[in-house]
């Protein structure tokens, strides 16, 4: 098992802890860095996984109903029309930066982290993408808005 990354200099972003959530490779990582930032930095955190081509992840919303459902889920928003939409809105723009420049017919395996500190959340995708096997590549995409 890896240690857990530590901001360094007690630096704390919300931005790179959405980041290093969704760069976890093991259930036990993610278990261990979660408990880490809801403890000592106090911030709430959520993460998903999800997967399919561009037309099932982004025309169809899965991508964001993801997003939503563990946002409400996991607390880092509430049942309000301004968090929801500011959620909203950091996926989309953290989306831009995963469905750039690729074929309708990619496929996608995505992990997402989520935090926030209750006045400003951060949403973090990371995943490959690939047409065939041998051509899948990493993509990560960030979006950070004000609740």
């Amino acid at each position: 098992m890896r240690s857990i990354p530590v901001e360094s200099d007690n630096k704390f972003s919300l931005e790179r802890a959405a980041l290093l959530l969704a760069l976890t490779e093991t259930r036990q990582e993610e278990n261990d860095l979660r408990e880490h930032y809801t403890v000592q930095e106090r911030i709430t955190c959520g993460v998903t996984e999800t997967g399919g081509t561009v037309a099932a992840l982004q025309h169809t919303g899965k991508l964001t109903n993801s997003v939503l459902s563990t946002g409400l889920n996991t607390g880092v928003i509430h049942k309000d029309a301004k968090q929801i939409h500011a959620l909203v809105h950091a996926a989309l723009e953290a989306s831009n930066s995963i469905f750039i420049h690729t074929n309708g017919n990619a496929s996608f395996a995505l992990k997402i982290g989520l935090t926030t500190d209750g006045d400003w959340l951060a949403v973090a995708i990371f995943g490959r993408s690939s047409l065939h096997p041998l051509s899948e590549h990493c993509r990560v995409g960030l979006g950070y808005m004000h609740l």
